[in-house]
This record gives C-alpha cells, structure tokens and sequence, in this order.
C-alpha cells in the first residue's frame, strides 16, 4: 500500500516495486549523488540545502527524461513542499518566495539556494519529498532507511486492503473497502479484526466520499492509536476498536502450493523475489496439465526473476521493451534455459498486481501464454529503478528507462485487462470464498 501505510500500518514491506527493488548498499556520500554500491552509513549528517541540491541535480542528470526536463518546474516543486511544511509548524518566512528563474539549470540553482539560506531540515526534506513527487512517477521516489526498532518490528497487523493499487490508492477503487489479510497473533488479530471487515471510517474520517476513495484516510491509519470503524459482512454488525501498534511477526514472502479439484495445481506467488521463479518451478515439478498461478496482492520485484519464470511456459518470446530517452529500446526475453512444463496456465491477477506482476501479466497476454483472471492489474511500472545515496544517507531511486509491453504498448498507468472478471469481495473474504479460483476451475 501506500507509503503511510506501509510505514505506519501495514508493517510488511511495501516492495519499492518490481523493477525498482528495496535499495542495495550504497557508496560513501560525496559532493554529488552516488550510485548504489555498499550499505547507507550507520550514522549521517542531517538533511541540508546541500542534500537537495544533491537531489536536484541527480534528477536533471539521471532520471529518465532529466536531460531535457525544464528544470524550473523541480525547483518550483521543491519550494511549494518546502513553504507548506513550514506553515503547517507555524514557521513561514515572509522573504520567502520563488525567484526569478531563467531555464538554466546553474544559475537558477544559485539563485533558489540564496532564497533558501540555512534551510530548515524538516522543510528540506518536505521539498525532496514534494521534488519527487513532482514526477509523478511510480518508480520515482526518496526514501530514508532507517534501521529496525529494537526488540523487533511493531506494527497493528492489518498488512492489506482493498483500494490497494500497487504502491498507492486506487483512484477507481470502488466502495466499501475492507481488509484482506491481518497477521496472526497481530495487535489486530487480537482486537478480532479479520479479513472481509469493512472499513467505514478510520478515526473518524470515511473512507470514501461517495464512490470516491478517501485519501484523508492516509493520514488518520499512520496514528498509534488508530481508531477504526468496523462492519462485519457476515452479520451487518458495526463496531469501533482503537488499536495500538505492538509486536508483529513478519514472515519473509514464500511460495504456497495445492492441488485443486480436476488436478490442477494452484500456486501462490507474493513477490517477484530473489529466487522465486525457481520455488515455482520446483512446486510444478510433476508437470501438471494446469497451472493456477495467484498473482493477486503481488507488489513486483526483479525483471529478472520474471523473464525466468515465463521461460517455463514458453521460450522465444519477447516479454517486455526497456526504452531510453532516446535511442532503440531494449526487447526482454523469456529465459530458454529453463525447461518447458507444457502446462496450461491461468493467472490471477488484482489491482494490487504491480510492476513486475504487471510485466508478468502483459507478456502472458500478449504472447498468448495463458488466461487472465480476476480485476486489471495496477498500471504501475514506469521501469527499473535505480539507487542513487545522498549526504543525509537518503536514497533517491530514479528510473532511466521506460518499461514497455511486448506488443510495445504502454503498461504504466493503464495495467493489464483480464480475460474473465472476478473480483474479490469483503463477504467472499468473510466466508472463505474465492471468486477467481472458482472461475479457474471452470475454465479447466
């Protein structure tokens, strides 16, 4: 889900997406932003107006379309994050405007700095935040790693939603939204809140505004206390818990497997992780005539791990296109190494299938691998990102190239449609029932 929740909520890693994976080391901090090569320091200085020049420039210089952004609309994104930071603490300065810029990178740098001054570290880092987000890109973004509370994580336990699209809200997400997976032993487990419940308002604030998903609710799920306003779908009852944030037992994303009513074997995959195409693969070891593979809720991972796994189901093929600014894009192909099952696959997807999920979905359809089943995918997979250190011991992740679908269409924003709907409802959670399995079973 969202960061907010991620962060706050959620508790479970928010993958930062398929193909921008959760940052590996990185360098020792220098004059300008440096590439990803060895753990972040334990230790760093504070965020400063160096740091965002550090970012600024990094942006003009490696983002995908960088070299020919006008620099003038990062800088107006920086300070408008930056001055609504300082209102919202009562701290606004009334010499503080946007100075006259001119297209030139340099010198409208020189001239944003002296406004800044000092800066104010809190406003800094609001201005990354809001440079960034200025992008409006899925794969783009800052992140500040921060090490591991001691005694272990802590968290509610609610590690899913609906209204889920990849790494944020879903702006056509439908109402009621409910939650879809809790963690056992959790602080929510134990206030008796399950999977199916419905969420109708979140401290007070709703969670839709008409058929309109509620973004407000980011804010109130990132309190501790949360306070959530409940309905059961099994019995219409309505009730408020306030739960705090506690101890949570985060199990790393594994591969589940079972043999459905016909013969076909039904495999869950959570992430696109380093070696899970091959725990795949070992579980269809038997060669079954059919595959149901459960993508729902599958926030991305590697490009490599998917290229693999499509090579157990057809080789030769083209699965996606990296595109650089300019110049000739890049074709991605199945992996012909690993041996063909023969099986007949099925995959389910939601719009929680995101990034490498939705690389996955659009090289199945678009090859004629197998059947789409359940809700169209995210539409969140701009491309690959790279890590990129700052002074502070941040992390921008900034993608270079543009992903593309094999047919050379655009996956990002718009997600992969399904061949046969079947969406996931809070009652079909609340009774156990699947609605996408049942459909697969009646396409065996």
């Amino acid at each position: 889900m969202i960061r907010t929740m991620c962060a706050a909520v959620l508790v479970t890693a928010c993958a930062v997406s398929a193909s921008a994976p959760t940052p590996p080391p990185v360098s020792t901090p220098g004059a300008d932003c440096a590439a990803i090569t060895a753990p972040p320091p334990r230790s760093a200085p504070p965020t400063s107006v160096n740091t965002l020049r550090q970012a600024y420039f990094c942006v003009l210089d490696n983002y995908y379309s960088g070299p020919v952004m006008d620099s003038r609309a990062l800088l107006k994104s920086a300070l408008a994050a930056y001055t609504q930071d300082l209102i919202r603490r009562g701290a606004d300065r009334a010499d503080l405007q946007l100075p006259a810029l001119t297209g030139n990178r340099d010198t409208d740098w020189a001239a944003f700095a002296k406004v800044l001054g000092s800066g104010d570290p809190a406003a800094l880092r609001a201005a990354i935040t809001g440079m960034v987000a200025g992008l409006h890109d899925n794969h783009a973004r800052w992140v500040r790693p921060t090490p591991p509370p001691e005694g272990g994580p802590i968290g509610t336990g609610i590690v899913g939603a609906s209204a889920q699209q990849g790494p944020q809200l879903d702006p056509a997400a439908r109402p009621p939204l409910f939650i879809t997976r809790v963690l056992p032993g959790s602080p929510a487990a134990k206030a008796d809140v399950r999977p199916g419940d419905i969420v109708v308002k979140v401290n007070g604030v709703p969670a839709f505004i008409g058929d309109t998903v509620n973004h407000g609710i980011l804010d109130a799920f990132a309190s501790d206390p949360v306070r959530l306003t409940l309905k059961r779908p099994t019995t219409g009852r309505t009730r408020t818990v306030e739960i705090r944030q506690g101890p949570i037992t985060r199990q790393p994303p594994a591969v589940t497997s079972k043999t459905l009513p016909g013969g076909a074997v039904y495999v869950r995959l959570p992430g696109f992780y380093e070696g899970a195409a091959d725990q795949v693969i070992a579980r269809l070891r038997d060669k079954p005539k059919t595959v149901v593979l459960d993508l729902r809720g599958n926030g991305g991972g590697s490009p490599r791990e998917v290229t693999r796994l499509l090579g157990a189901f057809a080789h030769g093929k083209i699965t996606s296109y990296f595109c650089p600014l300019k110049g000739e894009c890049v074709p991605n192909r199945t992996d012909d190494s690993v041996p063909l099952l023969g099986s007949r696959l099925i995959v389910l997807v939601d719009r929680g299938c995101a990034s490498a999920c939705d690389d996955f979905s659009a090289a199945v359809k678009d090859n004629g691998l197998g059947t789409l089943v359940g809700t169209r995918t995210a539409g969140a997979v701009s491309g690959p990102g790279e890590g990129y250190l700052l002074d502070d011991g941040s992390v921008l992740l900034l993608p270079k190239v543009r992903h593309l679908g094999p047919a050379r269409e655009i996956i990002d924003t718009i997600g992969v449609p399904v061949d046969h709907y079947a969406p996931m409802t809070a009652l079909d959670l609340a009774t156990g029932r699947d609605p996408g399995v049942a459909k697969a079973l009646t396409l065996l």
